[in-house]
């Protein structure tokens, strides 16, 4: 890889893994540009997951001091989780390129006419979870941890609206819960894309470096700002990147 490619890999890495914190989504930016300068679909998805695992390790970080994460809630979900990422980094490896590319390009729709259709909840009182909302919980996370072992890009966008929506966390606590519940699909899909030869140690390390910091940046700032703002950031951002995917789409 040139260097000139390499440097934008790693700004766009960097802004990406502080913007991220909050957004998720990083992968729907990131490996199109690794595609985009000739590297194999692929190894670009496992080189990517094995930076994701870095950068979920340094968001983290911040959220556990300020004591932002409840981990008796949080504890099931990783189960489920960790079971439902191996299958889809399994599904990584017998899915054809092309296929992996289409992913790609409907994800980020997916994500917008989620959070477009899910209706915001304007009561403030924290109410006992009904098992109802648990299975539905339990169920969306299973689903989307599949995908996030297949490609993750858009994943932690779509956790984050589940939370808020069904599991009763505020914005902020679904932000930081959905940081360490990555760590642990990210790293599943990780050691089974090393088992099978696809990652590139290279340049995975540089870019895990540059995710780690740069998401540790991110988070650092999450903890210093309104849910609101993080909120309306979060939307803004979901939107920006579906007309994105619109745009190369057509």
């Amino acid at each position: 890889m040139a260097t000139s490619q390499l440097l934008i890999l790693i700004s766009l890495f960097f802004i990406t893994s502080a913007i991220g914190v909050v957004t998720g989504s990083n992968s729907l930016i990131t490996v199109p540009v690794m595609f985009q300068f000739g590297i194999d679909p692929k190894v670009a998805i496992a080189t990517n997951m094995f930076g994701l695992t870095f950068m979920n390790v340094g968001a983290t970080i911040p959220f556990l001091r300020n004591g932002m994460i409840d981990k008796a809630k949080v504890a099931p979900l990783i189960w489920i989780t960790l079971v439902a990422s191996a299958i889809g980094a399994w599904l990584v490896l017998i899915l054809e390129p092309k296929n992996l590319k289409l992913l790609v390009s409907i994800a980020m729709l997916f994500v917008a006419i989620f959070i477009l259709f899910k209706k915001d909840s304007k009561n403030k009182e924290k109410k006992p979870l009904s098992e109802k909302a648990k299975i539905i919980t339990f169920f969306l996370t299973f689903l989307l941890g599949i995908y996030g072992g297949v490609y993750s890009g858009g994943y932690v966008t779509m956790l984050t609206a589940v939370y808020v929506a069904f599991f009763g966390m505020s914005f902020s606590e679904s932000v930081a819960s959905t940081k360490l519940i990555n760590i642990f699909s990210s790293l599943i899909a990780t050691l089974v894309f090393m088992w099978q030869g696809l990652v590139d140690y290279g340049l995975g390390v540089i870019l895990a470096v540059t995710m780690f910091v740069g998401a540790y940046i991110g988070a650092y700032t999450v903890t210093k700002i309104s849910e609101n703002l993080l909120r309306r950031l979060f939307v803004a951002t979901v939107f920006i990147l579906a007309l994105k995917t619109l745009f190369d789409a057509f």
